[in-house]
């Protein structure tokens, strides 16, 4: 802005107070008059501006004043309009801000002379200029040719502060009232600000594409994203829609005032509503394009629990790439019924990545595969015949299940309970949480299967009865059936024994083929038949003789004995 030149006016090189509060004075009475008069003469009318300077929000003109004139910037990036300095433009003078500019309008406004030309306003709706001359009760009184009342409710300001610095300031207004026989004049300013408002929304809005890069001011925040100013018109900038990384609320990351870049993500086809979606992560590269060259299946990775749900937890691994832990792949013994038992938001786990899906985004993880597989040396830490101890987890009527390690259970079968009675459910001899020992009986390590037993500990006749002969003994025995090549025999009380008749010699083969079905004899003297005999002695040439016969007691060789299995075969000796 420039200093105005007054006439016979010596400015002392040391100016007293006095001398620089008068010069203040005249400075300010020659502006007022001088601008008074430019707009009893000028306003309303066209000037031809040059645009002298652009700032970062206004374009500033030399409109021949004193004070020089602004234009806003917007009006220009809006309209796609290029300006720079050296550019002449028509403008109207709509009124005065409170730094001393004058604020233009490229529209052509006239400013009323007669009475005439008011009614023809009135009848027209259209906008005119008037200047504000002062602050009375109610609102402001405003100089439109002829003095007219504008209430503070239709001045588009908030309080009295704001109206007062509308004094002497021209404005754009419309006449709402008009009674030429009384001099009743009543304008409106709202009106004409709303309206401008308006046309200007709407010339954003139809400018506005969506893709569009954007720049905006971040007006007001809230739990679930925040509005934003695009220059008059609001858009919603969703949380989930500010990073690529999980945000909770606007507020850690954004702040009012602060100026953003993002993206047109939707623009509403409802005229009445207007809603624009932007996003700020859309103009970031998305994390997942690097993933399938970044991180393969199988590999071992760390992460932060960002959320847990009853069937899993999300782990992110870095911002915009997570993966879920399903509750089945976080422990290899414990059955859990929700993830939060064990993993808690905001801890870091160790995980095994378990599936990619690239295509829609998503990646399973393992928490049990990263503390290694319990099954992996099972064979060998619980080969057959070993003896373990470990509690009792859960009961079915077939068996029980007993933990061995960390991931590892073994099944006890109902049938290896116990060898001396009969059991009709696992209950009988066990219950959860008891702690038991057993033996190995099998493992499947591809089956994830581990069979064990109890009464296998457990010394018995026929242990003692194997503990005392080796294959090739001559033992007694008595025949209990004989069905085809095979026969059962007893060879002492719950000690019984497989024979093969086919090796018999010829004489035996002779004898078992001439074998005549018989009743079973009266087995109750057969304890004090055998006492002397069936541990070694050897029964006389006559029961050689006779025919093979339920019943029968003779003599048999040892064939083979395994332990393990508990089993002694036999043949006719």
């Amino acid at each position: 802005m420039s200093n105005p030149t007054i006439p016979n006016q010596s400015i002392p090189e040391s100016p007293t107070t006095e001398t620089t509060e008068s010069f203040s004075e005249l400075f300010s009475q020659y502006e007022k008059s001088h601008s008074h008069k430019r707009n009893n003469e000028d306003g309303g009318k066209q000037l031809e501006g040059t645009v002298i300077a652009i700032s970062t929000d206004s374009v500033i003109l030399d409109i021949g004043y004193k004070s020089e004139g602004i234009l806003p910037l917007a009006d220009f990036q809006n309209a796609g309009e290029p300006v720079k300095p050296g550019n002449k433009l028509l403008v109207s003078v709509k009124g005065r801000n409170p730094e001393g500019y004058y604020e233009l309008t490229r529209a052509k406004v006239e400013r009323p002379k007669d009475w005439s030309a008011l009614e023809k306003a009135f009848a027209d709706k259209a906008t005119i200029v008037g200047t504000v001359t002062g602050v009375i009760k109610g609102g402001l009184s405003v100089d439109v040719g002829v003095r007219a009342f504008m209430p503070a409710s239709r001045s588009g300001v908030r309080d009295a502060a704001e109206m007062e610095k509308m004094v002497e300031q021209e404005i754009l207004c419309r006449i709402i009232k008009l009674d030429v026989a009384d001099e009743d004049v009543v304008v409106d300013r709202r009106a004409v600000l709303e309206e401008e408002e308006r046309s200007a929304k709407n010339r954003r809005y139809a400018e506005m594409k969506e893709g569009d890069t954007v720049i905006g001011t971040v007006r007001s925040l809230t739990d679930y994203g925040a509005f934003v100013d695009l220059g008059g018109v609001d858009a919603l900038l969703h949380v989930s829609d500010i990073a690529w990384s999980r945000v909770n609320k606007a507020a850690d990351v954004l702040s009012i005032g602060q100026q953003i870049e993002a993206k047109v993500l939707k623009i509403s086809s409802d005229a009445d509503k207007r809603r624009i979606s932007v996003g700020m992560k859309q103009l970031l590269p998305h994390p997942w394009d690097a993933v399938p060259g970044k991180y393969n299946v199988g590999e071992r990775v760390r992460g932060t629990v960002t959320r847990v749900a009853e069937f899993g937890a999300f782990v992110e691994l870095e911002p915009g790439i997570e993966g879920l832990i399903h509750v089945s792949e976080m422990s290899w013994g414990k059955k859990l019924r929700s993830a939060s038992t064990l993993v808690k938001p905001g801890e870091i786990v160790d995980a095994v990545i378990l599936g990619i899906n690239a295509a829609e985004r998503r990646m399973s993880l393992g928490l049990k595969q990263a503390l290694g597989d319990p099954w992996a040396d099972a064979a060998q830490k619980f080969a057959a015949g070993t003896v373990i101890e470990g509690p009792v987890v859960s009961i079915t009527k077939f068996g029980a299940f007993v933990q061995l390690s960390e991931g590892v259970e073994g099944m006890i079968h109902i049938s290896d309970m116990s060898a001396e009675k009969r059991i009709n459910h696992p209950q009988e001899v066990l219950k959860v949480g008891q702690l038991v020992k057993a033996q190995v009986l099998a493992v499947d390590t591809e089956k994830r299967q581990l069979r064990l037993g109890i009464k296998q500990l457990v010394p018995s006749g026929l242990d003692e009865y194997i503990a005392e002969h080796k294959e090739g003994d001559v033992v007694t025995g008595r025949m209990m059936e004989i069905s085809g090549s095979h026969a059962s025999v007893e060879l002492g009380e719950g000690i019984q024994a497989s024979c093969r008749l086919d090796t018999a010699t010829p004489t035996a083969e002779k004898e078992r083929r001439s074998n005549t079905p018989s009743p079973k004899p009266d087995l109750s003297s057969l304890g004090s038949m055998l006492q002397a005999r069936w541990k070694g002695s050897t029964p006389g040439n006559s029961a050689k003789a006779e025919p093979l016969r339920n019943g029968q007691i003779r003599n048999f060789r040892i064939a083979k004995i395994d332990p393990a299995a508990k089993k002694i075969s036999l043949e006719l000796a």
